[in-house]
């Protein structure tokens, strides 16, 4: 049984396309003597002629995704693009390195594990860039004998 013009006049009145009508195909006969667009609307309302849902893309993958990366997974460096320092500016983990030295030092100052006149040294040889963490400036220190190995795990 041929509905093509059927299809075609519901599709004008749900206003979707003829692929997204939705024909009972027990009701065919029924919808074959609907020739009138008043014929038509009125199997519409009594749910012979229905209308399809839209078929999206699934966001569901994307939203596991994103909540890994919001947990911080998915940032290895096969995810990575550009340079180290188009994710952090230089400045920024100079900031971080140097603040934690300082710190570090400021706290050897301030128990009196460290005089002045060596934490004055140190911090400008901090600034000079001398050391990249503050494990590497305590080994230093304790290499040099300026610090031992009890009171710098205090």
């Amino acid at each position: 049984m041929n509905l093509n013009a059927q299809r075609r006049m519901a599709a004008k009145a749900l206003k979707c396309g003829e692929n997204r009508v939705f024909m009972d195909p027990f009701m065919s006969s029924e919808i074959s003597t609907a020739i009138t667009m008043r014929d038509v609307r009125g199997l519409i309302n009594s749910g012979v002629i229905k209308k399809r849902y839209a078929i999206g893309v699934s966001r569901a993958r994307a939203k596991a995704i994103h909540e890994q990366k919001v947990k911080g997974r998915r940032s290895g460096p096969g995810s990575r693009k550009g340079v180290a320092t188009a994710r952090t500016r230089p400045k920024q983990t100079w900031i971080g390195h140097i603040r934690s030295i300082r710190a570090f030092l400021q706290n050897l100052r301030d128990k009196e594990i460290i005089e002045t006149s060596v934490y004055q040294k140190y911090y400008a040889l901090a600034k000079g860039g001398s050391f990249k963490n503050v494990n590497q400036l305590k080994r230093f220190m304790q290499d040099k004998g300026v610090l031992k190995k009890e009171k710098a795990k205090k």
